[in-house]
């Protein structure tokens, strides 16, 4: 057993099992869904299909961070054990979450002064961030150390690529990204914004697709020009979605009739509520390795 524990926020959108299956420790955020406070708990509280029903009939959501109180709580159950942590937050592009995590750390770092606490700013978000995550774990099963660890990720997060398209721009509209005008004509006319997400860590819309047919080859394509080694690609892919399950699988299936070196199948996970209190239901996002990231 490792000296050390691995930790991200409940926002990395990978599954419950999933997380404890490959020993990933994980702190939840918390949401307002109609002024009923839940934590980000990875549909335990409310399953995906509920919220994302009650977001479309009208729900009001709200999302609060972790503080840095949590954090410290959380953190000294792991340094009372005599573990040193790595924990890597959602990206400080869409949260002060990092901040509230360095806060933590210094405190704890006073209290603990022989144990190594690593806050990492993920740059990513949803399974992206949950791939990033998958990945440290096999390095840390392999036998590596803290340390290597940290460096790992340091130099290869910008590696990680996140894209994005959504058939639904009403919560888009909601929460100030797209404008009331724009939104009621995008979705008039059946646009699906593609974006992705940039070196620092801020989700950017990249193109204007008409049609969810479109997108869906569309980000495939993003991935045939971005993947590490093209077409050769070997590594995993995640896709995340929110109550669209059948345009994550036209994804998928399409991305393994073209990359036939893929490490397993591609993996689908839902949007949580964090992220999908934002995005709403109609989102596909697509992680893979590849190009580092750029403005």
């Amino acid at each position: 057993m490792s000296n050390y524990i691995i930790s991200c926020c409940s926002t990395a959108d990978l599954s419950k099992e999933h997380f404890e299956q490959r020993q990933i420790h994980f702190i939840p955020f918390h949401f307002l869904l109609d002024d009923v406070m839940y934590d980000d708990d990875l549909g335990q509280s409310i399953t995906f299909d509920d919220f994302y029903q009650r977001m479309a009939n009208g729900a009001d959501t709200k999302t609060s961070q972790v503080n840095a109180d949590e954090f410290t709580t959380y953190f000294r159950t792991f340094l009372e054990k005599g573990q040193d942590i790595l924990h890597l937050t959602l990206s400080s592009g869409i949260s002060g979450v990092y901040n509230s995590a360095c806060i933590a750390r210094d405190l704890l770092s006073e209290e603990f002064p022989d144990r190594k606490i690593y806050i990492v700013d993920s740059l990513a978000a949803s399974s992206g961030y949950g791939l990033l995550m998958d990945d440290l774990a096999d390095l840390r099963d392999e036998g590596a150390d803290i340390d290597t660890l940290y460096q790992w990720t340091n130099d290869h997060l910008l590696q990680l690529n996140h894209w994005f398209f959504s058939g639904d721009l009403t919560f888009y509209i909601k929460g100030g990204r797209v404008s009331k005008t724009s939104g009621a004509i995008g979705n008039l006319l059946n646009i699906c914004p593609l974006l992705n997400v940039n070196n620092e860590g801020k989700l950017i819309v990249r193109d204007k697709i008409r049609t969810k047919r479109k997108a869906i080859k569309e980000i495939v394509a993003k991935m045939e020009e971005n993947a590490r080694d093209g077409l050769a690609y070997n590594g995993k892919c995640y896709i995340s979605q929110s109550a669209c399950y059948e345009d994550a699988k036209a994804v998928a299936d399409l991305i393994e009739s073209k990359f036939p070196n893929l490490d397993g199948k591609v993996e689908i996970y839902n949007i949580g509520t964090v992220i999908g209190s934002h995005t709403g239901p109609g989102t596909v996002a697509l992680f893979f390795w590849g190009k580092e990231r750029e403005l």
